[in-house]
């Protein structure tokens, strides 16, 4: 049935256009929006759905690819990441509406002094001092307006958390007790029963191994696994399809000749003779007539001029080096001083010539002319810049093709490919989630649930053209899939072996050591601990944390004492703690410090209970699992 839809899709397309549209005008677009509105969060009692969380996260991802483009794509496309995203949005929405519901807003004023501040925002003012709006947009991606809501909206936001954060305190003695407990130290010695010790007492017959396989069956399972071939399209692949004619390689290379070359080079020297804006006009007239008799001193013997300005020029930088200003390019002075310079042959000496700094004589001393590559030399640059500045929109263009070839022949790739001039990859023994190191595609979590999709592995057809990154679509069929089955017992025969060895000897330890604890309790004699070393959270020494816990959890008012710690498979291990060595007191600044860090700990979980507070009064519930491994997200900016 399906292939009959794929062969005739034109005219099921016009069916289906004449049957739904009269359907759409008598029970309305909600009745077929379906999955697309599917509520994934809801914030007092609005919903957030699945497009907005898709495509925050989207939004999220681009920007860390463009901060950081060698990230590993697969821990962007994680389920934690993705759920990570959701739990920012839920925050934001919670926040705006405790703002809206406190009627917290931010003046024009304090609004308007802050873009004043905002150095990014001056990149997009013109000489005049007016603001660009277009650059802005096309930089930005966002209107003047979209940014100064979003602006609003974020202090706004701020305003709600800031009463409770802005007003933790501290005190000094809470701030040396949590330091404390991170510096405490104890002298401890340790003996150790190790479970290799134990392992020659250990006897593993066949059926023991037998049974472990039976009864832990779930940890014998070789993975499902699947032989694939997909194509890849992105910036690059669509450039390969962009004609460029000499024509309008030539009127690139035109356009942007000084890129492509050295610009002219001068080199000046120069006297001047200040006279700022704002000196009295009789001053700037004795200023002037000084210039001018250097001046003429200086046209009647030009061999001269070096000197001259050693012992006259008032410019501190230049008047030690003879005036010299060295090889400067258009662009570099002040227009009035660049324009004579510039007008001048090599050896000729200028007029007066008036800036915003005073009189100035100025001498050409030296000239490297422009250098303009040859045509042929840049073409490949050429080339590749004019490409990449097509690559978008021919990406769009490309991108379509790409999703109708896939789709028209579903059962081979290869009309796709040879349509877009890309090329077949291929990739073997591919999982359902990305292996580590996974690039491309094949690290898309999207593209592989896609793979593995039940059309995708019954029919072996093409997956649809699936986003795999920035820019980036991929289309792939699965040539070869081997289901998920057990291993064989003789496989994994001496693993369990091993494995029932080392459990049996860590119970062995376990034994000895609980059995030394309770006689070295009773009588001390007799008992042999390691050396003694000092530990800390800060300094292990080697030591098992399990171990320095049970030593700073021990009661410091009777020592010596003797805790045991089961250490698992590593055995079992008991602790003398022999006294608690107290931390040197830290410098003023340092302790200073130490109490700003608790401060902010305290204002950071002061922050937190609020917001779950805000979050009870707000309902914000989310309404997808938990990912077991879910990042943690504060509850602050």
């Amino acid at each position: 049935m399906f292939d009959f839809f794929r062969k005739y899709n034109k005219i099921v397309m016009i069916f289906l256009f004449l049957l739904i549209i009269p359907s759409f005008v008598l029970f309305g677009v909600e009745r077929y929006q379906g999955s697309s509105d599917e509520k994934v969060a809801r914030v007092d009692g609005q919903p957030i759905t699945k497009p907005e969380w898709d495509q925050q996260h989207r939004v999220e991802t681009d920007r860390i690819r463009q901060q950081s483009p060698n990230v590993d794509p697969t821990v962007l496309d994680s389920d934690a990441l993705r759920y990570a995203t959701l739990e920012r949005m839920v925050r934001d929405r919670v926040l705006a509406a405790a703002a809206a519901k406190g009627n917290m807003t931010v003046s024009e004023d304090r609004l308007s002094r802050m873009f004043a501040q905002d150095q990014g925002l001056a990149a997009f003012r013109t000489p005049d001092g007016k603001f660009d709006r277009d650059a802005f947009q096309r930089v930005t991606g966002r209107t003047p307006e979209q940014y100064e809501a979003g602006v609003r909206s974020d202090m706004a936001t701020q305003q709600v958390l800031l009463g409770v954060s802005g007003t933790a305190f501290t005190p000094p003695a809470l701030a040396a007790t949590t330091i404390n407990a991170f510096y405490d130290s104890r002298e401890i010695q340790v003996a150790r029963f190790n479970p290799d010790s134990f392992a020659s007492k250990v006897t593993v017959s066949d059926a023991d191994i037998e049974a472990y396989y039976k009864d832990h069956a779930a940890q014998f399972q070789a993975p499902e696994r699947a032989d694939v071939e997909y194509l890849l399209l992105d910036l690059e692949a669509a450039k390969k399809n962009i004609v460029l004619s000499d024509a309008d390689l030539q009127a690139y290379y035109k356009e942007n000749t000084a890129r492509f070359g050295t610009k002219e080079e001068r080199r000046a020297s120069h006297i001047l003779i200040t006279a700022p804006t704002g000196m009295a006009a009789a001053d700037r007239e004795k200023a002037k007539a000084k210039a001018e008799q250097l001046l003429a001193e200086v046209k009647k013997a030009p061999n001269t001029f070096a000197e001259v300005a050693r012992k006259n020029s008032q410019d501190p930088g230049s008047a030690e080096k003879g005036g010299d200003l060295d090889f400067v390019t258009r662009g570099s002075m002040v227009k009035p001083f660049e324009d004579a310079m510039f007008s001048l042959k090599k050896g000729e000496i200028s007029g007066i010539v008036e800036t915003e700094f005073g009189y100035h004589i100025i001498q050409v001393t030296d000239i490297k002319p422009a250098v303009v590559p040859p045509f042929e030399q840049v073409r490949a640059t050429i080339e590749n810049e004019a490409r990449a500045q097509q690559a978008t929109q021919e990406f769009a263009k490309a991108a379509e093709a790409f999703t109708d070839a896939v789709y028209q022949t579903p059962d081979s790739l290869k009309p796709a490919a040879d349509k877009l001039k890309l090329t077949i990859q291929t990739a073997k023994n591919v999982a359902r989630t990305p292996a580590p190191g996974a690039t491309g595609a094949l690290a898309s979590r999207n593209f592989l649930s896609a793979l593995f999709a039940p059309d995708s592995l019954d029919r072996k057809q093409n997956t649809e053209a699936i986003e795999v990154g920035s820019s980036q679509l991929a289309s792939g069929r699965v040539t070869q899939y081997t289901a998920a089955h057990p291993v064989p017992l003789a496989e994994v025969k001496d693993k369990i072996r091993a494995q029932l060895v080392t459990e049996r000897a860590a119970v062995l330890a376990k034994t000895e050591g609980e059995a030394k604890l309770a006689a070295w309790t009773t009588k001390a004699d007799g008992a042999t601990f390691g050396a003694p070393v000092t530990v800390s959270r800060r300094e292990a020494q080697s030591q098992p944390l399990a171990v320095i816990d049970a030593a700073l959890r021990a009661d410091a008012s009777k020592l010596p004492a003797l805790v045991g710690v089961d250490l698992g498979t590593q055995g079992y291990a008991v602790v003398r703690v022999t006294k608690v060595v107290p931390r040197t007191p830290p410098a003023p600044e340092l302790a200073k410090q130490e109490q700003a860090q608790v401060g902010q700990s305290v204002s950071a979980a002061e922050d937190a209970a609020y917001y779950n507070l805000l979050k009870e009064r707000f309902k914000a519930e989310i309404l997808v699992p938990k990912p077991a491994d879910a990042l943690p997200v504060a509850a602050g900016r």
